[in-house]
């Protein structure tokens, strides 16, 4: 952590108040829950040589011993060029100058905060997050032998197993309150034995479809059905050495259960596929032959530091002689290559994809049916994602899509999901890049758009899962979740709305198949500000039987890490500038004093079309709602809460408004007397640091707390940054 103290001549305050904000090391955030507050009270104990932190009203003045660090804000980018950078040498993140510098003020900081591990607040939090009391989710891999049941595999940590273990069960076992795990990879004893300190970065399974191996000693689950019951016999690892972005690639056979060997020399078909580190991706084009992007040598990788290229790389030759079969440009952020194999449904066919990420939201793609095919440049907008379900091709449309280019007969709204008939979707696509015009109408004439969601004023689309036979849709109606279970129709025809829930929930919700080539069941996980994860077994094919309970069983759930009986959650709206409606969820004591005392965090983002909600607040229970805090989350612009358009109204020349929804919603809570700017605090990370950093330049005198964690505040040089290529 940082400390740095901001003098009040530089803030334009009308008050001497001084102001504090911590900087906290990047592995800590993207989680609301990772903040915690618990430095925040007087219950720690205090080092002699300072005063009490009273966390929202005045700092003394002499409280403060330490030699003082200041910012000062450039007013324009010639004084910013006119005057030279002291921190500069802080770009270099691991020189010993930065490490020092990181050192000091984590001194400086302790100084004025005192030692949180000292409190009991710290020692509960710590107690909840290494608790081994956590829902193991599973991926199925497979079927076991004899049996048929699911082989279920979890990756699991915990004190004695820091690094973790790769282990096995069986969906019968699963189900029952013993669950008997087989270890399949420790990670902690590799680590030992090869001297790296591995951590674990998941899996690419070879897919059962793709393998001939997982035939053996297995049926198909019906005689027309061509995807075998059987099991995954190989995946690729990615393991990182201490933890890095970089992974290394390494074989392992799930029948053997060992690494295979990189080096067999008894024969190149035995020659396991491995990879030295890099920012690789691969998935398997069948047993012997990866689709692979990586460091090959100049030109391979983007200016973002991801492939630029795809090879084939065929078992037991190297990478470097493999064939480059598709390649992007070197300004991409990176390109790829991948299947989508829907021949398990009706209608479904192999089809293959290629992707060029040009910007952070925009990709080019190109498809095909079956191999023999030609690939050809889908005819959608760039910001449009593209993936398929059985003889559909699912379009998510981000920019309203006009039928001068769809060939529809209306213009699909920004936000919208919907779907066509793949195969004459991509033969149009064929005649709109062969510039044929009598081919395209002939081609356009055969499209016939579905639309599987349309969003109004008050809703948006967040996602979907799949079983076999079921899409089931997530869908927010402000910001309330809802889920919708959608059937293939008969022949592989179009979906039909079989249920879902008849309005939103402050809850999160989320549904995974559990083998969507084979089985309707599906894993659903619900929580709530209030409630801990939940995990049931359910089904979709009970979604349309009377009552549409799908839930099959109740198999595991998180005890209640913090006293909640006495909180309730409520949303609230707020105006912005712009007379735009921002909904909020406040998180607090039932029936508090509407009297301006009660102390108040409230907590942003804004950023990415990233939708903040209803998730177990663990820590923030913990450290501060039973301390009787109030915790306020805003779902300002920029996120995805009411679809692409709330975060693309936020962009750029707009950015601004994302800031003045934070201040809106900061306003009516003092408005509404739940507190006064002398009991709020704000706090926002990454993308929602930068938010509380404008808190801190816009509106200083609305907190009295900010917390401004792993930013990036200089827009100046934020160009230079390792990452800029994705964001600018």
């Amino acid at each position: 952590n940082m400390l740095l103290r901001l003098p009040s001549s530089s803030l334009r305050r009308r008050n001497a108040t001084g102001f504090f904000f911590l900087l906290h090391s990047f592995r800590s955030f993207h989680s609301a829950a990772a903040f915690t507050p618990s430095s925040l009270h007087t219950e720690r104990k205090t080092p002699a040589a300072t005063t009490v932190f009273t966390p929202f009203g005045s700092i003394p003045r002499q409280s403060y011993q330490h030699q003082k660090m200041t910012i000062q804000a450039a007013t324009s980018a010639a004084a910013v060029e006119a005057e030279e950078d002291p921190y500069l040498f802080l770009e270099e993140v691991e020189s010993e100058e930065s490490i020092a510098f990181a050192t000091s003020a984590n001194e400086k900081c302790l100084n004025e905060l005192g030692d949180p591990s000292e409190t009991e607040t710290y020692e509960r939090v710590l107690k909840a997050l290494e608790s081994d009391d956590r829902i193991p989710h599973v991926g199925l891999l497979g079927y076991e032998d004899g049996t048929g049941d699911m082989l279920l595999y979890n990756f699991w940590k915990d004190s004695k197993n820091p690094k973790g273990i790769w282990r096995k069960t069986t969906l019968t076992s699963y189900q029952s309150a013993n669950t008997e795990w087989t270890t399949v990879l420790d990670l902690d004893a590799l680590a030992k034995e090869e001297e790296i300190s591995w951590v674990w970065k998941g899996y690419v399974p070879l897919p059962r479809s793709l393998d001939d191996a997982s035939l053996s000693g297995y049926k198909p689950s019906s005689e027309t059905s061509p995807q075998p019951a059987g099991r995954v016999t190989r995946v690729l690892l990615n393991l990182s050495r201490g933890g890095a972005d970089a992974t290394y690639l390494r074989e392992f056979d799930l029948l053997t259960e060992t690494f295979v060997d990189p080096s067999s020399s008894e024969s190149s078909s035995d020659q396991g596929f491995s990879l030295p580190e890099g920012k690789t991706r691969a998935s398997y084009k069948s047993r012997d032959v990866l689709l692979i992007g990586a460091d090959t040598g100049e030109g391979s990788m983007t200016t973002s530091g991801y492939p630029r290229t795809v090879r084939e790389w065929k078992r037991g030759t190297k990478i470097e002689d493999a064939p480059i079969v598709f390649e992007g440009e070197e300004t991409d952020v990176s390109c790829s290559q991948y299947y989508y194999d829907e021949r398990h449904r009706e209608g479904g066919a192999m089809y293959e994809v290629q992707s060029r990420s040009i910007s952070f939201y925009n990709s080019v793609y190109f498809a095909r049916r079956e191999e023999e095919d030609a690939f050809v440049k889908l005819a959608v907008a760039l910001n449009t994602s593209v993936s398929f379900f059985g003889r559909w091709m699912l379009l998510r449309v981000k920019a309203d899509w006009e039928p001068k280019d769809s060939f529809a007969e209306k213009t699909f709204p920004t936000g919208s999901l919907i779907y066509v008939d793949a195969t004459a979707f991509l033969d149009f696509c064929k005649a709109k890049e062969d510039g044929n015009e009598n081919a395209i109408k002939k081609a356009g004439s055969k499209l016939d758009y579905h639309v599987l969601f349309e969003p109004t004023d008050t809703t948006s689309y967040a996602g979907y899962s799949t079983t076999k036979n079921y899409l089931i849709l997530y869908m927010l109606d402000d910001v309330k979740e809802q889920l919708k279970f959608y059937k293939i129709g008969e022949g592989g025809g179009p979906f039909e709305l079989v249920g879902g829930d008849e309005g939103g929930a402050i809850r999160s919700a989320s549904a995974s198949g559990i083998d969507s080539k084979e089985s309707d069941l599906f894993w659903l996980t619900t929580s709530s500000y209030t409630e801990p994860s939940t995990l049931n077994l359910a089904d979709a094919s009970k979604c349309g039987d009377e009552g549409g309970d799908y839930i099959v069983k109740k198999l595991k759930s998180l005890p209640d890490m913090y006293d909640s009986s006495d909180l309730e959650v409520a949303q609230h709206f707020a105006t912005s500038k712009d007379g735009t409606k921002i909904p909020y969820f406040m998180i607090s004591k039932k029936g508090i004093e509407l009297d301006g005392s009660n102390p108040t965090l409230l907590y942003g983002y804004g950023g990415f079309e990233i939708s903040l909600g209803p998730r177990y607040a663990t820590t923030v229970g913990i450290s501060w709602l039973e301390k009787g805090g109030v915790y306020v989350e805003a779902n300002i612009r920029g996120g995805g809460e009411y679809g692409p358009q709330w975060h693309q109204s936020a962009l750029k020349e707009n950015r601004n408004k994302s800031y003045e929804d934070f201040i809106a919603v900061g306003e009516h809570l003092v408005a509404s007397n739940v507190c006064t700017p002398k009991t709020l605090a704000c706090r926002g990370g990454s993308n929602g640091g930068l938010l509380t950093g404008n808190m801190l330049v816009q509106a200083p005198d609305l907190f009295g707390a900010i917390h401004i964690a792993v930013p990036l505040l200089d827009m100046q040089r934020f160009v230079f940054s390792c990452i800029q290529h994705c964001h600018v």
